[in-house]
Formats: C-alpha cells, sequence, structure tokens
C-alpha cells in the first residue's frame, strides 16, 4: 500500500469522453484528488460522487483537480455522470492497472463470502507529484469535505 510523503505513481487512463488523462498533464500546476471506487451508479459511490460533485468549484478554487477510479467503462462511466450530472471527470481503469499501482484491488469479505474488488480509497497527491495523503478503506458520507480541508491546507502552505 502506498503511505504519504512518497511519489505518486504515475498513470495514463482514459476518461469518460475517452480521452486519455495523465498524471503529468497536472504537475506544477494542480494538486490531484485521485479516488477510487468500486462500481459507478451504486448507493455508497453515488454518495461520494455527488459530494465531490457539490464541492467541485471549491476544489477548483483551491487549485485542485478531482479524478474518480473504477474499473467501470468509459460508457458505464458516461451515463453515471449523466443520470446525476456529476461535475468530476472519472477514469475507466477496465484493466485493473491503475487500481493494483494504487493497492486498492484487495480482498474484500461480505456476508461471509471473499472476493477481490476496490476497496474505497482516496489520494491527495500535490502539484510536484507526492502524495500528501492516502487513505484506504474511507466512507463516502462526508469524505469530499474532509478532502477538500486537506487540499485547502495545501494553499496555506
Amino acid at each position: 500500500m502506498l503511505e504519504k510523503d512518497q511519489i505518486a505513481p504515475v498513470f495514463s487512463t482514459p476518461n469518460q469522453n475517452n480521452k486519455i488523462i495523465n498524471l503529468a498533464d497536472y504537475k506544477g500546476s494542480k494538486n490531484v484528488v485521485l479516488y477510487f471506487y468500486p462500481k459507478d451508479d451504486t448507493s455508497g459511490c453515488t454518495i461520494e460522487a455527488n459530494e465531490f460533485t457539490e464541492l467541485a468549484d471549491k476544489f477548483i478554487n483551491a487549485d485542485a483537480v478531482v479524478l474518480g477510479v473504477s474499473k467501470d467503462s468509459c460508457d458505464s462511466h458516461q451515463a453515471f455522470i449523466d443520470k446525476y450530472n456529476i461535475k468530476v471527470d472519472l477514469l475507466a481503469d477496465t484493466s485493473g492497472e491503475l487500481c493494483d499501482t494504487y493497492g486498492v484491488w484487495q480482498e474484500k469479505e461480505k456476508n461471509g463470502e471473499k472476493k477481490m474488488g476496490i476497496v474505497r480509497s482516496t489520494f491527495l497527491i500535490d502539484k510536484e507529484g507526492l502524495l500528501v495523503d492516502a487513505q484506504y478503506g474511507v466512507k463516502p458520507e462526508g469524505h469530499a469535505q474532509e478532502i477538500l480541508l486537506k487540499v485547502q491546507a495545501l494553499q496555506d502552505l
């Protein structure tokens, strides 16, 4: 698992519009909130996406871009965005490579059954590409606000 104060692993992954998004695109200009969630249009994931959307302007004002990641396809992401008017980019990690790189693809247990899946996690990457925060196993409610406060604190440095 990744920890704060290490260089964030680079990525190059398509968003909902099938446009390739690279971490390097933001170096020197934007802080990056990279949040991983299990599946489009499920209850917790919808709560999380809606909360990031509600705060989207505040993230922009704090020099940050918010990127959600799941293993869903670009088309699934676009449908999710359209249904809930989500205002953050969603990255399609259909190969699972990004999930593996960030250590979020883990064994999970639900109702006594073990299976592999995405552990809801968030990484805050500063403008120089350093992990400022790495959180695994987060809860969706109130999480976007917590991350916003951490992003805003970066502006004060």
